[in-house]
């Protein structure tokens, strides 16, 4: 087959969903694994599906997700234009020479211009029994169709369809399928305004292309018999199919259904604002239908497609889990270099002119590891901006034996030692707190936990007392310390 070419052809009809984005993706892993080239093409043949910015949309979303293309509408290639809208007369040709072929036919029906389906999904053909046009125009003798032609009636093309047979074809990951051809219908090819329709469309353009491999949804499954009785019309080679699973979602009572809005967030636009990393969500998706075949979970686009095999793909349907993605992309976070991490998170902190961006570093290397997402940050640094409200029986802790009573002796005894150190830190101010510990003959999650309450007026922090006081400053850090040890007097 020689060199490998996919192609991604989405449909600029709005945000880029996870499913589109896998199929991207997986298309260009087959590309990379097999040092082969991946093609962006823009299917708008359905200008009223047509949203304004959506290929600004695709060009970032790829961009982000570290996906590249080798041809396309934005860099070029020897096969373009890569817009369909840009290669109308194309299809016309092709029609019309299908007709001549005689897998193809005019039809004059006035109930033709149906609304065409969204990708995927059968054609709004008017329902007869036997999927013909309504008026069988597949009938009409040759002089009858030239002599409408001449007269100017409408018309569209649809593909005629040979009922008497069995379409085969073998997909790369659901295996053998068998369709009898009797309830295939006579799809429109060519719409009355001289568009194509996707069915249509995508067919000439993956020959024309070159593309060896199709990667996409199985929800095409049913209208793949048409596409290879189309390519064998033509006497062209049938592509290597490649059909994903489906994507579901799980709602909180635990019923699965194919992913929408109502389980979140399902566009990848919508992740990143979330707070999620694009490299995190892509090793995710990478996951939602294929295995590497090892236990290992967390991958770099690059290893991803060292990785890449057909084989690794499967036919079950696979589960949007959230707390599965959240789980790697603080993995994900965790191995970030600290200088990108500080930059990536310092919007969400909100700490631009204020007294804690001077020590933004220290506090983003405290947070880098204890967050899942991005959006975690505000709740877990919200204390350094303002001390919460809390009342003193915080200070009780079963585990370490603390008690506000406690609390204050050890208050008592250490904001003075506090008080000394030029500037407060891990490594000034934990040793301090050890000695206490020491001293008293209690364990040191006693002095620990009464120190980190007055400070931050939580159970659970970014860092412990040492930390929180070299982001806070000596200042603060005494104000917080003194107006504590008064409330607990």
């Amino acid at each position: 087959m020689g060199t490998i070419r996919t192609r991604f052809a989405p449909s600029p009809t709005g945000f880029m969903h996870v499913g589109n984005l896998r199929t991207a993706l997986y298309a260009w892993l087959l590309a990379r694994s097999g040092n082969g080239k991946f093609i962006l093409r823009i299917e708008d043949t359905d200008q009223n599906r047509y949203v304004e910015g959506a290929v600004d949309i695709i060009y970032s979303t790829l961009k982000q997700a570290g996906i590249d293309h080798d041809e396309g509408p934005d860099v070029g290639g020897d096969y373009g234009p890569y817009i369909q809208s840009e290669r109308k007369a194309l299809y016309r040709e092709y029609a019309e020479k299908l007709v001549a072929l005689g897998g193809a036919y005019y039809c004059f029906c006035e109930k033709c211009e149906e609304k065409e389906a969204a990708p995927g999904e059968e054609e709004e053909t008017p329902s007869f029994s036997d999927g013909r046009c309504p008026g069988h125009c597949d009938e009409l003798d040759a002089e009858t169709v030239k002599a409408k032609l001449a007269a100017g009636v409408p018309y569209v093309i649809r593909q005629r369809i040979d009922r008497s047979g069995v379409t085969r074809f073998t997909d790369s990951v659901f295996g053998g399928i068998e369709i009898e051809n009797k309830v295939l219908d006579d799809q429109i090819l060519l719409k009355q305004d001289g568009m194509p329709t996707y069915n249509f469309a995508n067919v000439i353009d993956d020959h024309l292309m070159g593309i060896t491999h199709v990667v996409r949804g199985c929800e095409y499954l049913s209208s793949t018999p048409k596409y290879n009785l189309l390519y064998k019309a033509f006497g062209w080679e049938i592509p290597v199919y490649v059909h994903l699973p489906l994507i579901m979602g799980k709602d909180a009572d635990g019923n699965v259904s194919k992913l929408s809005k109502r389980h979140g967030s399902v566009s990848f636009e919508n992740l990143v604002e979330e707070g999620f990393l694009p490299e995190a969500i892509v090793n995710y998706i990478a996951f939602l239908g294929w295995n590497p075949k090892s236990d290992r979970e967390i991958f770099s686009l690059r290893e991803l497609a060292e990785a890449f095999t057909l084989s690794g793909l499967n036919k079950a349907p696979a589960v949007f889990d959230y707390a599965k993605l959240r789980w790697m992309n603080s993995e994900h976070l965790k191995m970030m270099a600290p200088e990108r991490f500080a930059a990536l998170a310092k919007p969400f902190a909100k700490v631009e002119g204020t007294p804690l961006e001077a020590k933004w570093p220290v506090l983003a290397e405290l947070l880098r590891s204890r967050i899942e997402t991005l959006a975690d940050i505000p709740e877990k640094s919200g204390f350094f901006h303002k001390l919460p409200e809390f009342g003193i029986e915080m200070f009780n802790n079963k585990k370490s034996k603390c008690t506000p009573e406690v609390a204050k002796a050890v208050l008592e005894e250490l904001i003075p030692r506090f008080r000394e150190l030029p500037e407060p830190g891990p490594e000034t101010v934990t040793p301090i707190i050890e000695e206490y510990a020491e001293k008293h003959g209690v364990k040191l999650g006693q002095p620990m936990w009464a120190v980190r309450i007055a400070l931050s007026g939580l159970p659970a922090t970014p860092g412990g007392p040492g930390e929180i006081m070299a982001v806070l400053g000596k200042e603060e850090s005494l104000r917080r310390l003194d107006a504590a040890l008064a409330r607990l007097a």
